[in-house]
């Protein structure tokens, strides 16, 4: 098959070819860089290996007349849903964040029951702030918590929970969990009235929908028992906003959020002076390696549609 005869794949501009691997030869890649507008030759494309360069490309998705497949960059693919055209398959790239959100969720999760933004704050303020210390302090009295014991509720038990999962049973915890497909030692979204009483962290890590969105409003953070902690990894617009905040100033609860409702949280909002609160900017699945693995990942795919073989991640639906 000729050069000019062979399928296009369409990559960034910045796409790490090498971690794509071998392209198959009837394909070839043609790279378009990040808000350019395509060309015959991007039209064509047959596969999009959609990262972040190429975002501006989503609306325009009916515009590609020979596309089949879409396999993006990240996990989340509910803003991309509308526009993908009747028979082309959309694959996200579930798995490849895993490692750095469940490290970032543990991470937060242990930085607030041992009280690391207080001392964050004394330290900048050059103050050494001896309130807890166990030379000083009563037992009773120490306000910080190991993790061993604690009652952890993971919502959204996919890859991303299962890590959390496995990263966290080294500590003692006990674990449940809530998924909206239910299974067994799994349940369902409808148990979680029942849960959140008995629960000392609750971890959000379930994809946007319909039925999440609102997902911990005030009524169920009312549900949670006095200095819980709410991790929030998954999107901003699962948590109703205005009543966590009430609850952080009041001192009843504590949060980590990589995801805010608007996001960018605007200067100046409200939020950003709560107290017991673990600001992130969505950057909890970056890391040096996620970009290397989530190529790799991108270069199987390639490779299995090459072959007519069934591909990974293919969403329609949540």
């Amino acid at each position: 098959m000729t050069a000019t005869a062979a399928r296009v794949v369409l990559v960034p501009a910045g796409a790490l070819r090498d971690e794509l691997g071998e392209v198959p030869a009837d394909m070839r890649l043609v790279a378009l860089g990040e808000g350019a507008e395509p060309g015959p030759e991007h039209l064509d494309a047959e596969f999009l290996v959609l990262g972040a360069e190429l975002r501006h490309l989503v609306p325009r998705l009916a515009e590609l007349r020979r596309l089949r497949v879409v396999q993006t960059l990240n996990a989340g693919v509910e803003t991309m849903l509308p526009f993908v055209p009747e028979g082309v398959r959309l694959c996200n790239a579930s798995g490849v964040h895993d490692v750095p959100v469940a490290e970032w969720a543990v991470a937060a999760l242990i930085a607030l029951r041992r009280g690391f933004p207080r001392f964050l704050d004394a330290q900048r303020e050059g103050r050494w702030d001896t309130e807890g210390n166990a030379l000083t302090t009563p037992p009773e009295l120490i306000p910080f918590e190991d993790l061993e014991g604690a009652r952890v509720l993971i919502v959204g038990y996919g890859s991303i929970g299962r890590r959390i999962e496995q990263l966290l049973v080294p500590f003692g915890v006990e674990i449940e969990r809530v998924a909206f497909h239910p299974r067994p030692s799994v349940h369902g979204p409808e148990q979680l009235d029942q849960l959140l009483p008995a629960t000392d962290v609750v971890v959000l890590m379930a994809p946007l929908t319909d039925a999440t969105r609102g997902l911990l409003d005030e009524r169920r953070l009312a549900l949670l028992p006095d200095g819980a902690v709410v991790v929030n990894g998954a999107r901003g617009s699962m948590i109703d906003q205005g009543a966590l905040e009430r609850e952080l100033r009041a001192g009843r609860l504590r949060a980590a959020l990589d995801v805010t409702d608007p996001e960018p949280l605007p200067a100046g909002a409200s939020l950003w002076s709560a107290p017991g609160l673990i600001i992130t900017p969505h950057t909890a699945g970056s890391s040096r390696a996620w970009m290397r693995r989530a190529y790799r990942f991108a270069g199987e795919q390639l490779r299995r549609y090459a072959a007519r073989e069934e591909l990974h991640n293919v969403r329609s639906l949540y």
